[in-house]
């Protein structure tokens, strides 16, 4: 094939991202490297006082103002940062990565070992899971390696779920009764047939886990029960503030509005991932 044969077809295989992706990625980069750098980019430690007076409103110095100790609340959304997407996104890559492979290995499998599997995890998803989580911190407490198992362990059934029902119908395809043919081994198909023709869809709900997660963690840190003082996530930071709702105090609403962004730009990104077509097809 000649050079210019081959400049359309890789112009053909260029990514094209639209300006809402774009955007989202940049909301999604952006507190990604906040959450690296806070330390380093917070005009003030988390605890640090200033003279500003209490739930003060915007101004050059305190650009979110203050809270309900006068501490500077941009320096608390930038530290709480670390909680936030740290928290959520470690707890999202556990359950999808436990639910990924579970599921692989019940549609590779079959048998008894998917019935019981799946059973089992149909029981953990008929739970509510803000109900189960206040069960499992009240009873172990609301350290940060409790806050992010329990998060995982309840996210795990919906990627399991997911994960096993593309790999099923991957699984009934030609290229895999080839592979099988020749010999390949169980795991050998699971990770080089299954996997590659699942790896967007996969990605795609590890997006809507991670929202998932960050408006759970917020909601047990705004009824107390999240991350815990002197450490603060968003949630924690809405619920301490609360009294200044009523006053319109941007210490309530800057760490809403925090949230939001973090969520509406992941909800951008994975809206706009390239979708792969042909995956069936190109498996082997």
């Amino acid at each position: 094939m000649s050079t210019l044969d081959t400049v359309p077809a890789l112009r053909a295989r260029r990514i094209r991202v639209s300006p809402s992706g774009t955007a989202g990625l940049a909301v999604v980069a952006f507190w990604l490297l906040v959450a690296v750098a806070g330390p380093a980019i917070a005009p003030f430690p988390p605890g640090h006082i200033s003279d500003a007076g209490v739930l003060a409103p915007i101004s050059r110095a305190f650009p979110m103002g203050t809270d309900y100790l006068g501490r500077d609340v941009l320096s608390r959304i930038v530290w709480g940062a670390r909680y936030t997407v740290g928290v959520a996104l470690l707890a999202t890559a556990i359950a999808s990565f436990t639910g990924t492979a579970l599921g692989l290995c019940a549609a590779a499998r079959g048998g008894w070992f998917d019935s019981v599997l799946s059973r089992i995890l149909d029981a953990f998803i008929s739970m509510p899971s803000k109900m189960f989580a206040l069960v499992i911190v009240s009873a172990f407490g609301s350290a940060i390696p409790v806050l992010v198992v329990t998060l995982a362990v309840i996210y795990v059934p919906g990627c399991y779920r997911l994960s096993r029902s593309m790999a099923i119908n991957i699984n009934a395809m030609d290229f895999i009764a080839v592979a099988r043919a020749r010999g390949e081994r169980t795991f050998y198909i699971m990770r080089h047939e299954i996997l590659p023709n699942m790896v967007l869809p996969v990605l795609t709900d590890f997006g809507l886990r991670f929202v998932f997660v960050v408006l759970l963690l917020s909601g047990l840190s705004f009824l107390g029960v999240g991350i815990q003082p002197p450490n603060a996530d968003w949630g924690s930071l809405v619920r301490e503030n609360i009294e200044g709702l009523r006053e319109g105090a941007p210490a309530v609403i800057m760490p809403a509005l925090m949230i939001a962004s973090l969520t509406i730009g992941v909800n951008l990104l994975i809206d706009n991932l390239p979708q792969r077509r042909g995956a069936t097809a190109e498996g082997h």
